[in-house]
């Protein structure tokens, strides 16, 4: 009965502490944001509805062009271009930030500020203010 009671004390504890941990983050996941993110979708979301593509800047038989947003908050930029030789790479050097939902990257001088929509282990769907959205998987 004494093992029962400390079984369940020790129950209640351990969902109180999940309960108040996921209040703190206000909605935010924990899902790490650094890493290889390659683009398969855009589009666009207006009102309540949202309209997804292929990504078009992904050349046939080539990679998928990509972000890699490093644990360093460096970030590289790949795309993959057949124009002057078969999917031939070219990268951009920056960096980004997180701020709660929000993803910020600074590349050759240009910023960018994103709502991350969705982010799960295989999959960040960004939107800017505009309401284009572009999906990335890893």
């Amino acid at each position: 009965m004494k093992n029962r009671g400390i079984l369940l004390a020790l129950a209640l504890s351990i969902g109180l502490f999940t309960v108040s941990c996921s209040e703190d983050n206000e909605g935010e996941t924990v899902v790490p944001l650094s890493g290889k993110w390659e683009i398969s979708q855009v589009g666009t979301i207006i009102g309540d509805t949202e309209t997804l593509t292929d990504a078009p800047q992904n050349e046939a038989g080539c990679n998928k062009d990509y972000m890699d947003l490093k644990i360093d908050n460096t970030v590289i930029e790949g795309d993959y271009d057949s124009t002057i030789s078969a999917c031939a790479l070219s990268t951009d050097d920056g960096i980004w930030s997180r701020s709660h939902n929000n993803l910020t990257k600074v590349v050759d001088g240009v910023t960018t500020v994103q709502d991350i929509v969705n982010l799960t282990i295989h999959e960040l769907k960004l939107k800017d203010a505009s309401g284009n959205v572009e999906v990335y998987t890893r």
